[in-house]
């Protein structure tokens, strides 16, 4: 059941309508993204920070703050420049920072959130800022493209693990998901 990064991107930028104009715009506003870059990571895990078991997380190892929040900046750098225009780099950087997410244990209840903070102070940035309403969507249209990725990290993860250790076949999984779902 595994995905392949570079269809999974194509598919969610036609799913939320990321177009060439997005991406010239969020190019263009390269610069800005870097300059705010560090401002969004102090706000991201200062949210992170709050929650206990987050902050637990966040803080079991000697240093990994300081390297998530050099990460986060690379990461939302990378959404300005797409690296590679949002092409095969790009995917497999995205899925890979989706299993990152699932190997250290931070599950959807604090993505969601945490992006959610991050879409709501990169926006009031970007009011106070003066910069257009076409760079605000275009750039929220590529976090919800990497929360995505970050999403289907989770799924493609558990379900793998499922039918490793139980032999079932996809098709069977997916049945009984549909069926569990309808019985709730």
């Amino acid at each position: 059941m595994t995905i392949e990064p570079r269809a999974f991107l194509t598919t969610m930028e036609t799913r939320i309508g990321l177009t060439a104009e997005d991406k010239k715009v969020m190019q263009a506003n390269t610069d800005w993204g870097t300059a705010v870059a560090e401002e969004m990571a102090d706000h991201f895990y200062a949210f992170l920070g709050r929650d206990e078991e987050m902050n637990g997380i966040l803080n079991a190892t000697e240093g990994r703050v300081h390297r998530l929040h050099a990460t986060f900046i690379d990461w939302f750098n990378q959404m300005f420049t797409g690296m590679d225009n949002w092409g095969d780099d790009y995917a497999k950087c995205r899925w890979h920072i989706g299993l990152i997410h699932v190997k250290i244990g931070i599950g959807p209840q604090h993505v969601v959130p945490a992006m959610a903070v991050v879409v709501d102070k990169v926006g009031k940035k970007l009011k106070a800022d003066g910069k257009s309403d076409e760079l605000k969507e275009a750039l929220a249209k590529v976090c919800m493209i990497d929360l995505a990725f970050i999403e289907q990290a989770y799924v493609e993860v558990s379900s793998s693990a499922v039918l490793k250790e139980t032999g079932w076949s996809a098709a069977l999984f997916r049945r009984l998901i549909a069926t569990g779902a309808s019985s709730m």
